[in-house]
């Protein structure tokens, strides 16, 4: 007798639930039981679906972080004039297009001992883990990964290195998210001059 109520409330229930999300219109979905799975669950930002509490006035845009690298107006000068005037963002050339970085990329910063010294840090930073101190693709997980170029049994000129750290080669991932451009020039003067050692 109690497994017959209980099996008349449940079906009761269900029918509730099943009468209440259904209406006349056709473009109406209902009651969302699990609105998981009609929108994501990571904010889009250039999908508004619902208002974002998090930022102000809802919206899931918000300003970059300051300090992190600008994707427009990033001009930077070296020199005095207009002519010095260089915008290092203007690097659009494919990932499969090695051979047009090589032949009509030239290195803009100019080669001095600051430069070096940055260029210095950053290689330390992001490259010496994989190609070791002296360049010789003996860093400690260079040895792991094995294939790592030796620089000084190569010739790299400036556009090879600079399209190598942007989009990345072989093994190698890119940095181009990671290094702005004129890190990456400062870091192609430091392994032009570990080649030379």
């Amino acid at each position: 007798m109690m497994n017959f109520k209980f099996k008349y409330v449940i079906a009761v229930v269900a029918l509730a639930i099943f009468a209440s999300s259904c209406g006349h219109d056709y473009n109406d979905t209902g009651v969302e039981y699990a609105p998981n799975m009609y929108y994501p669950v990571g904010y889009e930002p250039y999908r508004q679906i619902e208002a974002n509490p998090l930022n102000p006035m809802g919206l899931n845009m918000r300003l970059p972080v300051a300090g992190t690298v600008s994707r427009a107006n990033y001009d930077t000068q070296f020199g005095s004039g207009d002519s010095a005037k260089v915008d290092l963002m203007m690097y659009n050339i494919p990932r499969d297009s090695i051979g047009i970085a090589e032949r009509t990329l030239t290195n803009p910063v100019p080669l001095n001992e600051k430069t070096l010294g940055e260029g210095k840090v950053l290689y330390e930073r992001y490259c010496q883990h994989c190609h070791g101190a002296g360049g010789a693709g003996d860093g400690t997980v260079g040895a792991v990964y094995k294939g790592v170029p030796n620089y000084k049994a190569l010739e790299l000129n400036d556009g090879h290195v600079f399209h190598v750290i942007t989009h990345g080669k072989g093994r190698m991932w890119p940095h181009g998210s990671q290094v702005d451009p004129e890190e990456r020039w400062k870091i192609v003067h430091y392994v032009q001059q570990l080649q030379k050692q």
